[in-house]
């Protein structure tokens, strides 16, 4: 695998590469073979199977299968074959409000529902993973692809006043409180330094501003002694808060609850690739709730808090807890805390109907081992 440089001072899973690389690679060989289905529906596509979601295929799964599969091109030798069937079905789906966007739901038959339209962090991943395969195989034709995906992103997903991710292209001309939303895990810091990287748009350096001030901001108002963010901002075209109840998925679309949870993943990575001081507070502060709130042991995260912190579900998922190792790279001080965060993501099984935990772990896994890069820089 590609070694990539982290800008921040960062600390890694003890260990010598080769076995946290031969870790990664196991992992991912599981993950193969419990999500990555060949031929769906009859047709010359590969798709990434979500189980526990609403439907079995859902633009997430194939944003984060492009990215994967080209991060671990140097192991397996059948990732650009397995990119490109994941490319085919991605293109065969393309959005009804913006076709150069990706069709966020399929159901069992590949049809696209609900619909049709897109999810903003579907097609970030999916402009990302173009980019990460340009550099791995070369060639135009991904370069060209993500190109034009992210023009798309910025006319159709962007709000032209805020410069924040909304939640697809279906709010792009709406007029109600649902369309004015952004979800915090589709702040993906990195990817808009990709995309200012390989355009040469400052549009995108509007963008990253944006969306680390918003981080700033809701750390220092909302959640001073977490740092938490919330799964949903709301009125975006104005001054963002937290959502106040339900605004698209539950009462608590206004704390940390299962979209939030990739956050600290998100943040962290931005943070040790970037070095940017920004992302590396912002980080420090997760780290420091997620150290003190467990005492330095990974099971005592819970599945869901409110923003001061007040636990909103009484047990512990992977989805909540693997996110936190990230930061935990940037604390020189917490090496038997990454550590135990590497020990509870490599003993905690691949579960062939849990895709959504099993592949933010991957991820997380290529970003603790220095396998996670930022393309074009």
């Amino acid at each position: 695998m590609r070694r990539a440089h982290y800008r921040g001072a960062v600390i890694r899973p003890s260990g010598h590469q080769s076995d946290l690389n031969d870790a990664v690679v196991a992992y991912y060989r599981q993950w193969q073979s419990a999500f990555v289905r060949q031929r769906p529906c009859g047709q010359d596509w590969a798709a990434v199977a979500s189980p526990d979601a609403d439907l079995p295929y859902v633009g997430e799964a194939q944003g984060w299968g492009l990215v994967v599969t080209a991060l671990m091109a140097g192991a397996d030798p059948n990732a650009h074959q397995q990119f490109d069937a994941i490319l085919r079905y991605v293109m065969a789906h393309p959005s009804s409000i913006d076709p150069d966007l990706h069709a966020a739901e399929q159901n069992e038959r590949c049809e696209s529902v609900n619909g049709g339209d897109s999810a903003a962090d579907a097609d970030l991943d999916i402009a990302y993973g173009l980019l990460l395969a340009h550099e791995q195989w070369g060639g135009t034709t991904y370069l060209d692809l993500a190109r034009r995906r992210i023009e798309a992103i910025k006319r159709s997903i962007v709000d032209p006043k805020s410069h924040l991710v909304r939640a697809g292209d279906w709010a792009r001309d709406g007029d109600d409180d649902v369309s004015r939303i952004s979800r915090s895990s589709d702040w993906m810091l990195g990817h808009f330094r990709a995309f200012r990287a390989v355009t040469g748009d400052p549009f995108w350096d509007v963008v990253l501003d944006a969306h680390l001030g918003l981080i700033t901001r809701l750390q220092v108002e909302y959640s001073p002694g977490t740092g938490l963010l919330p799964d949903f901002v709301e009125r975006i075209d104005r001054t963002p808060r937290p959502a106040h109840g339900e605004v698209l998925e539950s009462e608590n679309d206004g704390s940390f609850w299962w979209n939030a949870c990739r956050v600290p993943w998100r943040i962290g990575t931005d943070a040790v690739l970037s070095g940017d001081p920004r992302s590396v507070a912002a980080a420090a502060h997760l780290n420091t709730f997620a150290r003190t709130t467990t005492r330095d042991d990974p099971t005592r995260i819970k599945a869901g808090y409110s923003l001061d912190g007040r636990v909103l579900a009484d047990y512990t998922e992977p989805a909540f807890v693997v996110p936190f190792a990230v930061p935990a790279m940037l604390d020189r001080n917490g090496q038997h805390w990454i550590d135990a965060e590497w020990r509870y993501l490599t003993s905690t099984p691949v579960r062939p109907d849990a895709y959504y935990p099993a592949t933010i772990g991957l991820q997380v896994m290529l970003v603790l081992t220095g396998n996670w890069w930022t393309p074009g820089l």
